[in-house]
């Protein structure tokens, strides 16, 4: 006879900086799995550092003191966040308990509720610079603290292998997911290649990584003048260009439909430590609408666009203009290349294949 003990499913306690349904990161490392975690029975909660409110004037001009306001009550929440996980036999942290200042809440986690915290993030999170940030605004997040919060916990989970190789120097129990989509329900839609009177060549992402694309802002600007095509820009701000290109707002809402106008993606990235962090999600996504795309050669950009297959990794100025040509006056091998990508997501970075790494994280 089995004994109940032994079948009781875990308490879980998600820690997140933002509400549910906003961020990109937390909707598809954190939110993706939760529905699984429901035909399982498994009981948690989720515990955002901001709310609703703070977080819709979050990255407004202005409303200065409304934004400082929600970042205080920010911490009382996580105040009560941290007796109400005395209860919780897992705090799942994803990248950090408050966004600014020292880690007082992991500490306290660890080392007072002796909770088993499983870290993860899928940004190169101890580095500064990521963004254009102030000085006093670097001094602020306190990027040190990471290795500290990576020390006191239990296991560790990292989107790319250089976001591991780091954990590891600190940790010896981490866990390498990369960030997956779910190819039967949400990304189930494949784009048609042969629709459309104009080729449409997009981007899509927040307003913290619109500033990869200075990459390459010269070269679209070059090439609408030599070759007739659409530039589109999903995110929450457009881009300060001074040409014409399409802006689309990012809204969950109707955010497969929006990657579905794209015929082509980029993914350019600068150079440096901060960008080997990033997961390449633009490119999962894409790949996963069954949408070829030309990416920098920078990361894990090359391990999701196989070069030649699903789309081209472009070194130098030259290969991003001939590869963009190539796929825009070939409807053909957008097609081929469209369904490569596609099957390359549902065997390596989908919702399915990674399921079960997740749920054994609470064991």
């Amino acid at each position: 006879m089995s004994n109940p003990e032994t079948n009781k499913k875990p308490v879980i306690h998600f820690w997140v900086p933002y509400p549910e349904k906003v961020a990109p990161s937390q909707r598809f490392r954190v939110e993706l799995f939760l529905p699984a975690l429901d035909r399982e029975n498994y009981k948690y909660k989720v515990f955002s550092f901001l709310d609703q409110s703070a977080w819709d004037v979050l990255y407004s001009s202005g409303n200065g003191i409304i934004k400082t306001f929600g970042v205080l009550k920010g911490f009382f929440r996580r105040i009560i966040h941290l007796f109400k996980s005395v209860h919780a036999d897992y705090v799942f942290l994803h990248r950090e308990a408050a966004p600014l200042g020292p880690p007082v809440f992991e500490w306290l986690l660890a080392k007072v509720f002796r909770k088993k915290i499983i870290h993860e993030y899928d940004d190169a999170i101890w580095i500064p610079g990521g963004e254009k940030l102030s000085s006093i605004k670097k001094i602020l997040k306190a990027t040190w603290k990471v290795r500290y919060i990576i020390k006191w916990s239990y296991k560790i989970v990292g989107g790319n292998e250089f976001l591991c190789q780091y954990a590891r120097q600190y940790n010896s129990s981490v866990i390498f997911l990369p960030t997956v989509v779910d190819t039967e329900s949400w990304h189930h839609k494949i784009k048609n290649q042969l629709e459309g009177e104009r080729i449409v060549v997009g981007w899509t992402g927040t307003h913290t990584t619109l500033h990869n694309l200075e990459e390459m802002e010269h070269l679209i600007h070059e090439m609408k003048k030599e070759i007739d095509f659409d530039i589109l820009i999903i995110s929450n701000k457009p881009p300060d260009w001074n040409f014409d290109f399409i802006y689309k707002k990012w809204e969950e809402q109707s955010e497969i439909d929006d990657l579905l106008k794209i015929h082509i993606g980029i993914m350019p990235l600068k150079k440096g430590p901060w960008f080997e962090g990033k997961c390449g999600f633009k490119l999962i996504q894409y790949h996963a609408c069954g949408i070829p795309a030309v990416a920098s050669p920078v990361g894990v950009n090359p391990l999701i666009t196989l070069h030649g297959k699903t789309g081209f990794i472009a070194n130098n100025d030259e290969e991003w203009k001939n590869y963009l040509k190539q796929l825009i006056n070939d409807a053909q091998l957008r097609v081929q290349m469209g369904k490569a990508g596609r099957e390359h997501i549902e065997k390596n970075y989908s919702l399915n294949n990674h399921l079960l790494v997740f749920i054994t994280l609470f064991s």
